[in-house]
C-alpha cells in the first residue's frame, strides 16, 4: 500500500493480534453472530490487517458491519444453501449473511470439486461484503491450487466517457503457490485506487491525487488535490484503471464490466440487469494444478519466474523490483513482531463500542 496512506508513524498506537483478534471475535458475537462464523470472519479481517491491506481489516470495515447488523440489513445467523449445482459448479444463496463468512464456505465447496474434477466455479448472491478477496483466493493456493476471487456491485467507478458511476470497484485477486518464493497474490480494484483508500485518505488528512478521481461533470481529475470529502455520501467518481482513455481506461472500465458478468449476472443476482446500487454478487474458483503437471515442478518454475522478477534491474531512485504477494509476506512478518498500527480515531471507535458492548478494554495492552 502507498505511503500516502499508512497511519503516520508520530500517531500510530500499535495493537498485537491476538488482542485485536479476540476483541473483534467479542464484537461479532455481541451483534448476535455465532461464534465460529465470528471467528472465521475475524480471521478474514486479521489477515487484511496483518498483510497491510487495511482498506479491508478492522480499521475501515468493522463498523460498518456492526451497523449493518444493527439495522438488520445483514444476517447475524444466515442458513445460505446452494440452489443449482453441476460437478465443477455451484450457485449459493447467501440469505443476506454476510460475505466474509460465506465466501470461505463457497471457496471449500470450489476446493472440493476441483480436487475431483480439476477446475471449479461457484458464485454467491444475496450476500453482504466478503472482505479481502485475495484471503479467499489464498484458501486455494494453500491447498496447490491456483485461486481466484472477485465481487461485484455499487456504483462508484466512472465509465470512459462517462459523467456518473455505473460500476463498482470490483476487485479481482489471484493466489498462486510457489516454492520457496513467498506466494503470488493479485487483490486490486479496477478503479485507480480502492474505493476504501479513500475513507484513508480522509482520516490521515491527505489530498486525492492525480488520476484518482473524476469530476462533477465526468472530466478525470488529472491535477490531484481534491479533498476526498466528495466520498463522504454515496455518490463516488472513482477513474477506472488507466484513468484516461489515452492511458487506457477503457480497459478497467472492461474488466470491471467483466466482474461484474462473472459475480453477478452469472450468479443471477437481482439488481446487476438494471446496474442497481445496492447490487451484489460474488466468484471463487480454483484450478487444481495436479490436473495440469507435477506440482513440485509447477512450483519450481513459479519460484524461477517470482525470482527473475526480484532480480530485474531496478530503475533509478528504487532499490529492488517487487511482485504482488512479496511486500504484503513482508509486512505480516513486521506486524506480527510489532503489533498492527491503528489510527487514533479507529482506536477511539473501538473504545466506544467495547463499552457500549460490555467488551473488555485489552487492545492497547502488548
Amino acid at each position: 500500500m502507498l505511503k500516502h496512506f499508512h497511519v503516520p508513524d508520530e500517531i500510530a498506537v500499535h495493537v498485537m493480534e491476538p488482542a485485536l483478534r479476540s476483541t473483534t471475535e467479542a464484537i461479532f458475537m455481541k451483534c448476535g453472530v455465532p461464534k465460529d462464523q465470528a471467528q472465521l470472519g475475524t480471521d478474514v479481517l486479521i489477515y487484511a490487517d496483518l498483510l497491510g491491506v487495511d482498506t479491508h481489516g478492522v480499521s475501515n470495515m468493522l463498523r460498518a458491519y456492526v451497523q449493518g447488523y444493527n439495522n438488520k440489513t445483514i444476517n447475524p445467523s444466515p442458513v445460505w444453501k446452494i440452489v443449482r449445482e453441476t460437478p465443477t459448479t455451484a450457485v449459493i444463496d447467501g440469505d443476506r449473511g454476510l460475505g466474509l463468512m460465506i465466501t470461505p464456505k463457497a471457496m471449500e465447496i470450489c476446493i472440493e470439486k476441483a480436487r475431483k474434477y480439476g477446475t471449479s466455479v461457484v458464485v454467491i448472491r444475496n450476500s453482504g461484503h466478503l472482505g479481502a478477496a485475495g484471503y479467499h483466493a489464498v484458501m486455494a493456493a494453500k491447498q496447490d491450487m491456483v485461486g481466484w476471487c472477485m465481487t461485484g456491485g455499487g456504483n462508484s467507478l466512472v465509465p470512459t466517457f462517462g459523467a456518473e458511476p455505473k460500476l463498482g470497484t470490483n476487485p479481482i485477486a489471484v493466489a498462486v503457490p510457489a516454492g520457496k518464493q513467498p506466494m503470488f497474490i493479485f487483490d486490486a480494484a479496477m478503479t485507480t485506487i480502492a474505493g476504501n483508500k479513500i475513507g484513508l485518505a480522509r482520516r490521515n488528512g491527505k489530498k486525492l491525487l492525480p488520476g484518482w478521481v473524476a469530476k462533477d461533470d465526468g472530466t478525470p481529475d488529472m491535477e490531484g488535490g481534491s479533498t476526498p470529502e466528495f466520498a463522504a455520501g454515496s455518490v463516488r467518481m472513482q477513474l477506472p484503471l488507466g484513468s484516461t482513455r489515452e492511458l487506457g481506461s477503457h480497459k478497467g472500465y472492461s474488466m470491471a464490466a467483466i466482474v461484474d458478468i462473472l459475480c453477478g449476472q452469472l450468479s443471477f443476482a437481482p439488481g446487476f440487469a438494471t446496474l442497481a446500487n445496492n447490487r451484489r454478487g460474488h466468484f471463487v474458483a480454483a484450478y487444481d494444478i495436479a490436473a495440469f503437471g507435477e506440482v513440485d515442478e509447477f512450483k519450481a518454475n513459479m519460484d524461477g519466474m517470482l525470482e527473475g522478477f526480484s532480480k530485474t534491474k531496478p530503475a533509478p531512485g528504487h532499490d529492488r523490483v517487487i511482485y504482488a504477494g512479496i511486500s504484503e509476506y513482508e509486512t505480516e512478518i513486521e506486524r506480527r513482531k510489532n503489533g498492527i498500527p491503528l489510527h487514533p480515531e479507529v482506536v477511539d471507535w473501538f473504545k466506544g463500542i467495547c463499552a457500549e458492548f460490555s467488551i473488555p478494554w485489552n487492545l492497547t495492552k502488548k
